[in-house]
């Protein structure tokens, strides 16, 4: 881990723990060495350092080639593992840098469904997902935040106070069978994703409140 990673992971974990009273549910399930797609739900801008912090090791994360328009951008990001990525090239792009990663070794995540919830709910995945898998044949971490959306829900810019946690799901490995070419048979990747994601559930008590 890079000193500019590893500050900015201590500092998160330790401002989560304050805020948040971050947990992580199934640790064990995490892969923190080769290759993995990290698959999350996406309700906040809190959700990549959040996940982040999960992993003891570092994970690589993809960005807008827009974040990187300012010096302090320029400079940091390279060093948190942050890839720039062209949205405006129909998404093959990135989709390719995705597998590049993968394929050398590393963690990335993303977001099947592609942006934040507008509601804090789950929304349908997109075929990206199910189309890296199937070309770097990496397994998929399942990761559901629950909270995250009631800390800082889409529109805000106040964070609430609340309890946020993550919730590891055991690793998801297709065989060769599963792999079709295609857009249908990526789409049914990315659903079986989506599917393991809404399958995961909070042990705890009692949820946040919903935001108002």
């Amino acid at each position: 881990m890079n000193p500019v990673y590893r500050i900015c992971h201590s500092l998160t974990w330790g401002v989560a723990r304050a805020a948040l009273n971050f947990r992580v549910i199934h640790p064990e399930n995490l892969i923190e060495d080769g290759p993995a797609l990290i698959c999350a739900n996406h309700v906040s801008f809190f959700d990549p350092p959040l996940i982040s912090i999960c992993f003891e090791k570092e994970i690589h994360f993809l960005a807008r080639h827009t974040l990187y328009s300012n010096p302090v951008a320029r400079w940091l990001f390279p060093r948190l593992n942050v890839t720039p990525i062209d949205q405006d090239r129909a998404g093959m792009s990135g989709l390719k840098t995705m597998v590049r990663v993968l394929n050398g070794g590393h963690r990335v995540l993303i977001f099947p469904e592609g942006s934040r919830s507008p509601d804090g709910k789950l929304q349908p995945a997109a075929g990206g997902a199910g189309l890296i898998t199937a070309k770097s044949r990496a397994p998929v971490i399942p990761i559901r935040l629950f909270g995250a959306y009631e800390a800082l829900p889409i529109g805000s810019g106040r964070p609430r106070f609340v309890t946020v946690t993550a919730v590891i799901g055991k690793p998801l490995r297709f065989s060769e069978a599963e792999f079709p070419s295609g857009r249908e048979g990526y789409q049914r990747i990315s659903d079986a994703i989506m599917e393991a994601i809404a399958a995961l559930r909070c042990p705890l008590d009692r949820l946040p409140e919903p935001a108002t």
